[in-house]
């Protein structure tokens, strides 16, 4: 996925890019409510981390904003405030779940397959296709009962393509969902996690169409 992280604690911020980066995702960290909102205006994000107070203003009044504009790009809160009344706020202006500091990261991972799963249309964990058992959550593939190891970077290009069975997925869109703004991508990544996939889960795992892009079967 990629992911748009608001936070202006640097220590928390970095915790949380490090630890979503690990995972394979492309995250963009901005520290305040300005730069994020260049961020959105020119980056189609899979979903938004959303801390509260903020340099430049209050997080409610951007997701505010967002859904005013009908944008449904899932929301996470992610803040100090505890108090019930600021979680049913955050709520009621559009989030779609609530994490109070300090977290553990290992929730929050949880909490954004959880979420891009109920946006996906299928909120089980659980996916069957041709001979792959997948599991989301646990982020693992069995092949014929066997086990299959992926890498961080080849379940994002997987669990992108997954995400859509059946519809093609571009090459550009699967780079936006891996790498973040400035990072240097190199013109064959893309090319070279499919091919890994292909010797992982058989070759009709992924199909290309030449020019267009890459989709798995239902």
């Amino acid at each position: 996925m990629r992911i748009l992280l608001i936070e202006d604690d640097y220590v928390l911020g970095e915790a949380v890019r490090d630890h979503i980066a690990a995972d394979g995702h492309g995250v963009d960290w901005m520290r305040a409510l300005g730069a994020a909102e260049e961020a959105l205006a020119t980056t189609a994000y899979d979903l938004v981390l959303l801390d509260l107070n903020l340099p430049d203003g209050h997080g409610i009044d951007l997701l505010r904003a967002l859904r005013k504009r009908g944008v449904v790009t899932p929301v996470i809160i992610l803040t100090a405030q505890d108090q019930i009344a600021s979680r049913i706020d955050g709520l009621n202006a559009g989030a779609d779940d609530y994490l109070v500091k300090p977290f553990n990261l290992s929730e929050l991972s949880a909490r954004l397959g959880a979420v891009a799963r109920r946006y996906g249309g299928n909120p089980s964990p659980k996916l069957l296709l041709s001979d792959l058992e997948i599991d989301t959550a646990l982020r693992s593939v069995v092949r014929d009962h066997h086990a299959v190891d992926l890498t961080a970077r080849e379940w994002a290009v997987f669990e992108r393509l997954i995400r859509s069975p059946g519809i093609l997925v571009s090459k550009a869109q699967i780079e936006d969902a891996l790498f973040e703004f400035g990072a240097e991508v190199e013109s064959n990544a893309v090319e070279v996690y499919v091919s890994r996939l292909r010797k992982k889960l058989g070759r009709e795992s992924v199909e290309t169409v030449r020019g267009l892009g890459y989709r798995v079967k239902n």
